[in-house]
């Protein structure tokens, strides 16, 4: 039994590797599970009992003995390892790696920002699941509105006062309970309506809205602000035009409508061959919401406006069919490297 001790001791001190295939046979032969040294210390039975203490210390040692060599053979191959690998050239060019792009509707959102940013509004943000007094009471909705209709509207577990919000101007409701005037301010965000989905709509897509609320604010400051917009977004030669309409939240409201980037007014299917495309609303905060709000409608007024931002992206890049921004793919999105 000593003399087997012995030739399994003088195999180990003797092993060398010189790959891991080799390195790998030895933690099988030595190591593993079912190693050489298991069946050793299963032959303790049979050794005579004033033996066994001797024994078992020598098969301890010997697989301290494999443990310590397998630790010294990695050493040593990854030695091996790093000698025979080339030294770095730093002569050599770097080599070309693709970079990512910024994806349409960011660089969108980023440049809104930057522009609103330079005439002193600020970034506000704000939940997506609202409830009904952000999201319509207090944005002056009467309680027969249409949006307030389940068709319109994506209501949380059926209960009619949490809504997946249907537009930021819930955030401006927030900012103006929280913060006193001068209030200039963008509500960047996503916003759901429940609308069929086709290359002009969906129901996922993303708003930038507007609001400026102070002493003697005008309409003419909201026209100034957006025709500001438009040439610093799009180019100086943007045509910006008002139509009268509605909204529960500002009066008077106007329609905003910019000469169209396809065409450049030529007439198109994009404008529906008018060479005009709508691109938000707008209007004067309503008396009524600067009250709800807890600001003095008598000392102060404001304007806001909304745009989306989908909208403005395919005109500023051409694209015609709102789906492309949410669909992922490679090629579409590749178009779009600004690095």
């Amino acid at each position: 039994m000593a003399s087997k001790l012995e030739t399994i001791a003088e195999e180990i001190k003797g092993y060398s590797v010189s790959n891991q295939e080799e390195l790998e046979a030895y933690r099988l032969r030595f190591i593993g599970r079912k190693n050489v040294l298991v069946d050793l210390f299963a032959e303790i039975r049979n050794v005579p009992n004033e033996e066994k203490k001797a024994y078992g210390q020598a098969v301890n040692e010997l697989k301290e003995l494999a443990q310590t060599k397998f630790q010294e053979l990695i050493a040593s191959l990854e030695t091996s390892e790093d000698d025979s690998e080339s030294p770095i050239d730093l002569t050599l060019p770097p080599v070309h790696s693709e970079f990512g792009s910024i994806h349409p509707l960011t660089a969108t959102r980023q440049r809104f920002i930057q522009i609103f940013e330079r005439i002193g509004f600020n970034v506000s943000e704000g939940p997506e699941i609202e409830d009904d007094w952000h999201n319509f009471t207090a944005l002056n909705f009467p309680e027969n509105h249409p949006a307030r209709e389940m068709q319109d509207t994506f209501f949380i577990e059926k209960n009619p006062d949490i809504a997946l919000r249907t537009h930021t101007s819930s955030v401006q409701i927030r900012v103006m309970e929280n913060e006193k005037p001068p209030i200039r301010t963008l509500s960047p965000g996503r916003v759901f309506r429940n609308e069929a989905i086709s290359a002009r709509a969906h129901c996922v897509f993303h708003q930038m809205e507007g609001l400026y609320v102070d002493e003697g604010v005008s309409f003419a400051d909201l026209k100034q602000t957006l025709y500001h917009f438009a040439k610093e977004m799009f180019d100086k030669d943007t045509q910006v035009r008002f139509r009268p309409s509605y909204f529960p939240f500002t009066e008077p409201s106007a329609e905003i409508d910019i000469s169209c980037q396809i065409c450049h007014g030529d007439g198109c299917n994009i404008c529906k061959y008018s060479g005009w495309v709508e691109i938000g609303g707008s209007g004067m905060v309503d008396p009524n919401v600067l009250e709800n709000c807890g600001i003095d409608s008598t000392k102060y007024t404001g304007f806001a406006f909304g745009m989306g931002i989908e909208r403005i992206a395919m005109l500023k890049y051409g694209i015609k069919d709102l789906r492309l921004f949410t669909e992922n793919d490679i090629r579409f999105l590749k178009q779009f490297n600004t690095v």
